[in-house]
C-alpha cells in the first residue's frame, strides 16, 4: 500500500511538472512561455503580466498590447532604474522582439499591465488574455495567476 500511494505521489508531482510546462504558445516564429501574472487585493485596478517571447525568425515583430477577459485595457510598459530613481512607463508603440533572440518581460523591466481589472486576480487560477504582435497577429494565451509576492512564474522556470 505504501508504495501505490508513493507512486500516486509521483505521478501527482509529475503531472503538475507538466501542467505548469504546457502554458507555452506559437505563433509564427514566435514562442510564448509561461504567462503568468501576480493576485491582487481586494480592489485593485492594475496586474503585471509576465512571460518570455522567443523570435526563431530572421525578422523582428513588436508585441503592441492585448486583452484580457479581467481588464480593460492590456498595454506594455516598462521599469527602469536611472540615478537611482525607479521609473515606469507606457510603450505605445510596443516592444519590438528582436530576431534570434528571447526577451523576457519580468518584475522591473518589461512587462505588460492589466488596467482597469474588473475583478480581483486569485491564485491558482487562469486568466484568458490575447496578445497582439505586429506581425503574428493575436495570440490567445492564460496567464497563470501566482502569489502576491512571486518573482517567477511556478515550477521554477527561470531564463
Amino acid at each position: 500500500m505504501n508504495s501505490l500511494i508513493r507512486m500516486s505521489a509521483a505521478l501527482a508531482f509529475s503531472l503538475v511538472g507538466f501542467s505548469a510546462l504546457a502554458n507555452d504558445y506559437t505563433a509564427g516564429p514566435l514562442k510564448l512561455e509561461q504567462p503568468w501574472t501576480r493576485a491582487t487585493p481586494a480592489g485593485a485596478k492594475i496586474a503585471g503580466g509576465y512571460l518570455v517571447v522567443t523570435n526563431t525568425g530572421s525578422a523582428p515583430d513588436r508585441l503592441l498590447g492585448g486583452s484580457s477577459e479581467v481588464s480593460g485595457k492590456v498595454e506594455i510598459h516598462e521599469m527602469a532604474v536611472k540615478d537611482g530613481v525607479m521609473t515606469m512607463r507606457g510603450l505605445p508603440d510596443g516592444l519590438v522582439i528582436k530576431p534570434g533572440e528571447k526577451t523576457e518581460l519580468k518584475p522591473g523591466s518589461y512587462h505588460l499591465m492589466l488596467m482597469d481589472l474588473k475583478r480581483q486576480l486569485k491564485e491558482g487560477e487562469s486568466i484568458k488574455a490575447t496578445l497582439n504582435f505586429e506581425k503574428a497577429g493575436a495570440v490567445a494565451v492564460e496567464f497563470t495567476v501566482q502569489s502576491v509576492g512571486a518573482r517567477a512564474p511556478a515550477g521554477g522556470h527561470k531564463h
